[in-house]
């Protein structure tokens, strides 16, 4: 009788585990639809700060949620690219109802739709691996930041790449400091949060002086 009772217990246990499973690939599904739907829905009817935070950012933030909520590396894979997919498809969808199909609906057009995916599936990636309570784990969740801050950086300097001049300095700050925010919460110490915050400021400096370097742009202190 001990013996049924304790197979009974593990079979329990694997079936509630595959039952969380489903419900998070059912979440990264549907959390996909909406942010798509949403993103497509909201461009150009609000205020334009809120198109430049939600695009990209909504969709990264969504990535990340499903990556680090997620039971496995492989199902981390999973989860956010079918969360992108997901993302992409809705948004296109959104925008045929309109009256003007695109690619153009996600930072960059046809020609940026796979790095967008990349970087939304590295990004999930990325924040599964914040749940290791080592080094490892730290240096995710600072690149992590790192990203994020680069991209801030990227938009919001002018000459740079994909400069924005509206996105100075209230998208910019907001996205900024959320983007530190995610840092310290994908960490569980003191020493983690630190650790991890050093790598997300290495990495953003040194994207901001690479970039100013191959494009050959000079910032005079005075005029």
């Amino acid at each position: 009788m001990d013996k049924t009772a304790i197979d009974y217990a593990d079979f329990a246990e694997y079936d509630r585990r595959q039952r969380s499973i489903e419900r998070h690939v059912l979440a990264a599904f549907g959390g996909g639809l909406v942010v798509g739907l949403g993103g497509m829905l909201l461009s150009g009817a609000g205020p334009a700060w809120l198109d430049r935070v939600y695009d990209p950012y909504a969709y990264v933030a969504l990535t990340i949620a499903v990556g680090v909520t997620a039971s496995g590396f492989g199902w981390a894979l999973l989860g956010t690219f079918l969360a992108a997919v997901t993302t992409l498809v809705a948004a296109m969808g959104a925008s045929a109802l309109r009256g003007r199909f695109t690619f153009d609906v996600i930072d960059g057009g046809a020609a940026g739709l796979n790095w967008m995916l990349f970087m939304l599936v590295g990004l999930g990636l990325l924040a599964y691996v914040t749940r290791r309570n080592d080094h490892w784990g730290d240096t995710a969740a600072g690149v992590v930041g790192g990203v994020l801050l680069a991209d801030v950086v990227d938009r919001a300097t002018p000459g740079f790449i994909e400069t924005e001049e509206a996105f100075w300095p209230g998208p910019a700050l907001a996205v900024g400091i959320l983007s530190v925010g995610a840092v310290i919460a994908l960490r569980r110490s003191t020493g983690a949060r630190l650790c991890a915050l050093a790598v997300t400021a290495v990495l953003a400096l040194l994207f901001a002086v690479v970039l100013t370097g191959v494009l050959g742009l000079s910032f005079p202190l005075d005029d």
